[in-house]
């Protein structure tokens, strides 16, 4: 009996350590599972900095607005206005090879495709929409708003921004977000006139004043260090840095349907017009890192050359808050879209590349 007992006791203390090592083979699974998992998280949200950066950006806008409003403790009339986009096309021009600034100036092609996209397809398009949309019970204010976003030019930031963090022609999307905003200061109002009527005088050499500020000069003296510095940056290849603001007014007493709506047709148009864009200079032969630019320059709206235009041309407009809603909801969100869009677009730029460089071969 005392021999029977002493087996069951073994077998018991058997059962008891294989449980326990069960336990600890699952515990230990579960840490490598979850740490795993973390580290892909990780890995992710570094991949993804940019697009983290704007969601960060766009809360810390929410929880406090008045830090980045104007007059605020940012002072974005002057760090934004200024600085932040000299410091933006001061890093394109140090990191651009001349050359390739050069040859963009002669790519007729491209450049016509942009700017008749942005200032003709795009208005043509947006009217005819808001037409068919009139007999809908929106907001006729807001729909009006929509056409005010199509007659804006392209930015001056945040087009080249994404075309050269997709590995598209930087060159090209400089160029056109320079010419687009000079031929906005002149047609945008034209259009805006053309489209909704009002009566103001445009401070045009103000405004040319401030592009070539923020614009043309840091872009040439980017240019000239370049020349200094080129052994340097093409053997140490530092980062760029990019700075990016969200800022702006929203109208209150908006009906939440109507307001759901616009942000709606502001996405489908922004699909639309990149879809559209993105077809046509494939189907008429551009290269691949053309197309890129096409299709963030030709579809981005700028909204620092936009609201200043907007205020003067309907100034004395008690619907200008309402008119101004889509185009503060198109700023950030083609920014968001483009961020999300950013690694498809250089994982197709990549294959593109690759299948013509074997062609080539």
């Amino acid at each position: 009996q005392t021999r029977i007992n002493q087996y069951q006791l073994r077998i018991a203390e058997a059962s008891i350590i294989a449980v326990v090592g069960d336990n600890q083979h699952q515990v230990k699974g579960l840490t490598i599972g979850t740490t795993t998992m973390i580290s892909s998280i990780a890995n992710k949200l570094r991949k993804e900095w940019f697009l983290v950066a704007i969601v960060v950006s766009i809360v810390l806008a929410k929880l406090q607005p008045s830090i980045g409003k104007t007059g605020g403790l940012l002072k974005p009339e002057i760090t934004v206005k200024y600085l932040a986009v000299s410091i933006i096309f001061f890093n394109s021009g140090i990191s651009l090879r001349s050359e390739e600034l050069l040859k963009s100036f002669t790519n007729y092609r491209l450049h016509a495709l942009i700017q008749g996209f942005t200032f003709v397809v795009v208005p043509i398009f947006v009217n005819i929409l808001v037409a068919m949309l009139n007999h809908l019970t929106l907001d006729k204010w807001l729909l009006k708003g929509l056409i005010v976003v199509s007659c804006m030019p392209p930015p001056v930031s945040s087009a080249v921004i994404l075309t050269k963090a997709s590995g598209g022609n930087e060159a090209g999307a400089i160029f056109n977000s320079a010419f687009g905003s000079f031929l906005g200061v002149i047609i945008t109002p034209l259009l805006l006139l053309a489209t909704l009527g009002s009566a103001a005088t445009v401070p045009f050499l103000s405004v040319f004043t401030k592009l070539g500020l923020t614009v043309v000069l840091p872009l040439i003296v980017g240019q000239i260090v370049r020349i200094y510095i080129k052994t340097w940056l093409e053997n140490t290849k530092p980062p760029i840095s990019t700075i990016g603001r969200f800022a702006g007014n929203a109208a209150s007493n908006i009906p939440v349907g109507s307001f759901l709506a616009i942000v709606l047709l502001v996405f489908l148009c922004q699909v639309i017009f990149m879809a559209f864009l993105f077809q046509a200079s494939t189907r008429l032969g551009f290269k691949s890192k053309d197309v890129v630019a096409a299709v963030f320059c030709g579809t981005h709206k700028s909204l620092t050359l936009g609201m200043p235009v907007l205020k003067i041309v309907f100034g004395g407009y008690s619907q200008l808050s309402l008119l101004s809603i889509p185009l503060l909801i198109y700023h950030p969100l083609q920014i968001l879209f483009g961020g999300l869009l950013v690694p498809v677009v250089q994982k197709w730029l990549s294959q593109h590349q690759d299948a013509t460089d074997l062609i080539s071969v």
